[in-house]
């Protein structure tokens, strides 16, 4: 059974002939290829870092939604550890909207 992740990538598009655009596409289209469906994808634009870190100053967040099964969800962190254009990635699995709470008055 498939489950709906949220992926926080940081892009090292620094020195890169490649933009941030081709970046996020081809990384749809890797969840895809691994048996993933995009639900998001929201472009948070080029932030710099409070500290540099491996001569890398700054990064392009991008947030992307998605099912996915978790063994493959794996494999797809494995080729990300390949990927020089991605400098960091974090990966949380989303449970849904929780429902609002309603709290009754005491009388």
């Amino acid at each position: 059974m498939a489950h709906t992740y949220e992926g926080l990538f940081i892009l090292n598009t620094s020195g890169k002939e490649e933009g941030s655009k081709e970046l996020i596409e081809r990384l749809e289209k890797d969840i895809q290829a691994g048996g993933g469906k995009i639900n998001k994808v929201e472009r948070m634009d080029k932030r710099p870092f409070a500290r540099v870190a491996h001569d890398v100053d700054s990064g392009y967040y991008v947030n992307i939604v998605f099912d996915m099964e978790p063994s493959q969800l794996d494999a797809f962190r494995l080729k990300l550890r390949l990927d020089e254009d991605v400098f960091r990635v974090m990966f949380l699995r989303s449970h849904g909207t929780p429902a609002p709470r309603i709290l009754a008055k005491a009388e």
